[in-house]
């Protein structure tokens, strides 16, 4: 046996076991702390995002009940703000959890930033009805039932959402306006005041008594139930035409009865005007002998 060799390998052999041991002990102690600062990062991770998720919740909740305590907040616009907080305070708390992570945020709200513009330009329509279906909700000019014009458009009003306004004309079409056009345009609400203002003009022959025809006219439009007595039925002489004396008549009535106000003064009018005597002119046809 060479004990030589024995003496000079021994010291050798135990400088590698000790710094096999301590790279061990060091390796173990790096992973113990990798394992520690992961553990921490993901557990205030989850209490950012579970605090997060209870606070959106609690606003979006928050500004739905509001919509609830007052008149001027509609429910469909406070539905829509509500999930725009909701969304928003989320993505704060998404970026603030990757950033627990080491994920460079900067780039990332850059990132979300040009993505956002980018939607925004292709959708610039789509957004613009938004932003006016908003105001339309907002300021009401119109509400459900109410009979308008819109954009060229009239009928009843079934539905305002935020991007267009649904109508219903009198035939019982459907038309969708978009809220862009619709708040960008002349709005007419027939509906939105109380009382409407009938205007009737009927023509007289020259030969009839004017004071007469008028006397008739007021006569049997008060007999209608519909027609108000405060204002009261007013006419008056408009014209002299060329074949006929043109009397208008006012009369005030409320907004739901305008045209059946309307249609029967019409018809109740022309009969006692036959009753009395009170004749229409019309266009004649007379043929001249060559």
């Amino acid at each position: 046996m060479n004990f030589a060799n024995i003496t000079t390998q021994s010291p050798a052999k135990d400088l590698i076991a000790n710094t096999t041991e301590i790279m061990n002990k060091e390796t173990v102690n790096n992973i113990i702390e990798r394992a520690i600062d992961t553990g921490t990062s993901v557990a205030l991770a989850a209490a950012i995002f579970i605090v997060g998720l209870i606070i959106a919740g609690s606003v979006r909740k928050a500004i739905v009940k509001s919509s609830d305590k007052s008149k001027r907040i509609d429910t469909t616009l406070a539905s829509f703000f509500a999930s725009i907080a909701y969304y928003g305070i989320m993505a704060v708390v998404l970026i603030s959890v990757l950033g627990r992570f080491g994920v460079q945020t900067t780039s990332l709200v850059a990132a979300m930033g040009a993505a956002t513009l980018a939607i925004g330009l292709a959708l610039q329509g789509t957004l613009s009805s938004l932003a006016a279906g908003v105001m339309i909700i907002l300021f009401r000019p119109y509400k459900m039932g109410d009979f308008v014009e819109v954009a060229g458009q009239a009928g009843s009003v079934k539905d305002i959402n935020l991007f267009t306004t649904v109508l219903a004309t009198g035939d019982n079409k459907k038309v969708i306006v978009p809220n862009s056009s619709a708040w960008g345009d002349v709005i007419t609400n027939y509906s939105s005041n109380g009382t409407r203002r009938v205007d009737f003009t009927f023509c007289i022959d020259y030969e009839n008594d004017i004071s007469t025809a008028m006397k008739i006219i007021e006569d049997t439009l008060r007999e209608d139930g519909r027609v108000k007595k405060n204002p009261d039925v007013f006419t008056g002489v408009m014209a002299h035409g060329d074949s006929s004396v043109d009397i208008v008549t006012r009369v005030w009535c409320k907004s739901g009865d305008y045209w059946g106000v309307y249609f029967d003064g019409m018809k109740n009018v022309k009969e006692a005007f036959d009753k009395k005597g009170i004749s229409i002119p019309y266009p004649h046809m007379v043929q001249v002998p060559r």
